[in-house]
């Protein structure tokens, strides 16, 4: 048996806090929340090429947040299998010799859960290194699920243990530490999303958020494209700071992004009759990573005609789609990693986020850690870290 905190299905609840949890946020960890600490049978090995991994710390993702508040679309319900454990931010230690990785070798976990993991023939997508766009996440080995956290068979990082399977598992450089490996998933899912931004040299660019995401992001931006001015969207003080640090050419708060990206790009500011104001002009490219119906507002209506706009947050519905249609604008999604090609050379997304949290100034971004019995202090820390100036919560499956 493991501990675990264990997503179920219960109606009532997901109306609950669909209904209410954006505006009592602190009701999701407590009362409206689908989740129970319980205990479960460990889950099994489907096949050759799995191994078990005992999670050493494991991250509360947005995407997480976003399930446990009803906020995703019904569109993913064939896409999860419950109940399931969350959790696929994980940095764990390998109890199984699998392949070419022998047992005590510490790992990451690339958490999708493509065709190499199901045990079937590759899509065309895993075929050319694209796993995040596998056509086959609902059959092979294990139930349906777009990736370990969602997946009731494979158990998530928010437990004492999982199973993953060799194409997932990453080893861990000696140097590095459990704080920083912690970051590498979400590091690949930002430099992702650079990467599909694809801005030109000296390109003005808008990042939307400023969590964890958005500043990795921000990051991977400096890192591995030519972009020039980029200006964030920050909400708190100290997301604005940290944005400054990570090589931000201007923060402003979500009133003033109008005003100040009129006045850098140039732009014609118009304003409706009724809804909000936006630019005849405006950057060249824009990043939604908060997947709000404001932000995709946002960005849509600052980016310049003929421009790209990235969502690399999970997206909700009810954004105005009309200057997409007016100013012609490209819109890409961004999720997870694959193969990507820097400079040139083809690499895995989480070989370049692993060189990244080596180097980059990652200190303090992960603020507290709690064990598994304390998950809803957890879930409440997380529902309003930005407003404590804090980035990443994560659990520590081993503390008592």
């Amino acid at each position: 048996m493991t501990v675990a905190v264990e997503l179920y299905r219960s109606v009532p609840r997901y109306v609950a806090a669909r209904a209410v949890g954006e505006r009592l946020p602190g009701l999701l960890a407590g009362p409206l929340a689908p989740l129970r600490l319980v205990n479960r049978d460990e889950p099994q090995l489907p096949a050759d090429g799995w191994g078990r991994v005992r999670p050493r710390l494991a991250g509360i993702c947005g995407s997480d947040l976003a399930t446990i508040a009803g906020r995703t679309s019904f569109y993913f319900s064939p896409l999860v299998s419950m109940p399931f454990v969350p959790g696929h931010e994980v940095v764990g230690e390998l109890l199984d010799d699998v392949e070419d990785l022998s047992a005590g070798t510490r790992v990451v976990l690339d958490p999708v859960l493509a065709c190499a993991a199901r045990g079937v023939e590759p899509c065309s997508s895993c075929l050319a290194g694209k796993t995040g766009r596998c056509d086959r996440v609902t059959v092979g080995h294990v139930s349906p699920g777009l990736q370990t956290g969602y997946c009731a068979d494979t158990g998530g990082g928010w437990s004492g243990m999982l199973v993953a399977h060799r194409s997932q598992l990453h080893p861990v450089p000696d140097h590095m530490t459990d704080i920083r490996a912690v970051l590498v998933e979400p590091l690949a899912c930002a430099i992702h999303a650079a990467l599909r931004a694809r801005p030109e040299t000296g390109a003005g660019v808008l990042v939307i958020g400023a969590g964890t995401l958005g500043l990795f992001t921000l990051l991977a931006l400096r890192e591995f494209t030519e972009a020039g001015r980029i200006t964030v969207v920050a909400k708190h003080r100290g997301q604005r700071e940290q944005a400054v640090r990570f090589g931000a050419t201007e923060v402003v708060e979500p009133e003033a992004a109008i005003g100040s990206l009129r006045r850098s790009s140039r732009a014609l500011r118009l304003k409706p009759e009724r809804g909000k104001e936006f630019l005849l002009g405006g950057v060249d490219v824009a990043l939604d990573c908060v997947g709000s119906r404001s932000s995709l507002d946002l960005a849509l209506r600052t980016t310049r005609a003929g421009g790209r706009v990235v969502l690399a947050g999970l997206p909700v519905a009810g954004a105005d789609l009309t200057p997409l249609w007016f100013r012609e604008l490209e819109i890409a999604g961004a999720y997870t990693s694959g193969a990507e090609r820097v400079n040139g050379d083809e690499k895995h997304t989480f070989e370049l986020a692993m060189d990244l949290a080596a180097e980059a100034p990652l200190e303090g971004l992960v603020g507290a850690t709690y064990g598994l019995s304390r998950w809803r202090q957890a879930l409440d820390h997380a529902l309003d870290a930005g407003r404590l100036g804090t980035f990443k919560i994560a659990f520590d499956p081993g503390e008592g």
